[in-house]
């Protein structure tokens, strides 16, 4: 029983990490569609990448790859909207 409950709770975080990557789309397409980024502080997404660039070395180290791809598909999409903000900044 504890084996299903263990790989429940990996599929929900996995799940959430998914989720979470896919919350930066919209905010990518608002700013690719307006063309102007200036609503949008360019310190925060940046401190995000870093922290994602961080969590996904921590990932590595303890071999939890779940997190380790969750992460990566979020600094992708962050990463995105970092490229967009600075791509538009007037």
């Amino acid at each position: 029983m504890d084996t299903y409950i263990k790989y429940f709770i990996e599929a929900l975080f996995g799940f959430g990490l998914v989720f979470k990557s896919v919350l930066f789309l919209p905010q990518a397409l608002k700013v690719y569609k307006a063309k102007d980024s200036k609503e949008l502080s360019l310190l925060t997404f940046a401190g995000l990448n870093v922290m994602q660039l961080l969590t996904m070395l921590h990932a590595y180290l303890n071999k939890d790859y779940i997190l380790l791809l969750g992460v990566f598909m979020s600094l992708i999409f962050c990463g995105a909207v970092t490229y967009l903000i600075i791509l538009y900044r007037k």
